[in-house]
């Protein structure tokens, strides 16, 4: 029956579509764009043989069409497996606003000057935005500010070099020691997507720091909330990182 057969057929091709982004970007085989957008026709294909296979086993029902539902019901499982997953990802990732960049000063906010010679198009401008994500990345995420740490400008720099070279996905890229400032690119594990990271060492009338940083996206107009989530958990090991004597619940908190 043809429904029967489309409907295994597309959970074939679904598979085979996944299989084919997920891999390819993993291994550097294709761009790691291109590796999400074949995972994502595998995606769409899964919904359509899901649909076409539940009209398989409806219309398979009878005697005389019976040779085709376990071909339908294999289809339709398959396809659902995979479908069904993805759409739960796809609703829980619906509550991040539809942005990329994410900084920790709207007004005042680290720029990249090494990042512009790594993007896909070359020299691309990498100004941030503040008409564009603030209003957004404020709804969506609330406040997120520089931490303060009670070292020197210089201290604090080195410090938050030392916690950046540990961190295994990521990459420095540029150090600015005049002004404090370095780059680094973030790359997921599974498709190997590129994040840049800026941060910049400040100095406070007190004598102390603040760290501020901004985390842009490469591809793609929403991020799913890894940006922000990678601020703060940078800065969860920066204060991992402090010593006993810089310890002080005042500091812990990010300044608005």
């Amino acid at each position: 029956m043809t429904f029967a057969w489309l409907a295994f057929f597309d959970a074939l091709l679904a598979i085979t579509m996944i299989l084919v982004g997920v891999i390819g970007a993993h291994f550097y085989f294709v761009p790691a764009f291109l590796g999400f957008q074949l995972f994502a026709l595998g995606f769409l294909l899964s919904i359509i043989g899901s649909l076409v296979g539940l009209l398989a086993i409806f219309l398979t029902r009878t005697p005389q069409l019976r040779a085709g539902r376990n071909r339908a019901v294999v289809g339709t499982v398959i396809c659902a497996l995979i479908a069904v997953p993805m759409i739960i990802i796809m609703l829980s990732g619906s509550k991040y606003p539809p942005i990329n960049d994410i900084t920790t000063d709207f007004d005042d906010s680290p720029e990249f000057v090494y990042a512009e010679q790594l993007q896909h198009e070359p020299n691309r401008d990498m100004k941030y935005n503040k008409a564009k994500y603030a209003d957004r990345q404020l709804a969506g995420y609330g406040p997120i500010g520089p931490i303060k740490e009670r070292l020197s400008p210089a201290d604090a720099y080195a410090r938050v070099i030392e916690v950046a070279q540990a961190i295994p996905t990521w990459k420095i890229t540029y150090k600015d020691p005049a002004t404090d400032t370095f780059e680094a690119v973030a790359t997921s594990r599974l498709f190997h997507f590129h994040d840049d990271v800026v941060i910049q060492i400040r100095p406070t009338p007190d004598g102390a720091s603040l760290i501020e940083m901004r985390s842009k996206s490469r591809d793609g107009i929403g991020d799913f909330g890894v940006n922000a989530k990678r601020i703060r958990h940078f800065y969860d090991r920066v204060a991992l990182a402090r010593s006993p004597s810089d310890q002080n619940p005042a500091d812990q908190d990010d300044v608005p």
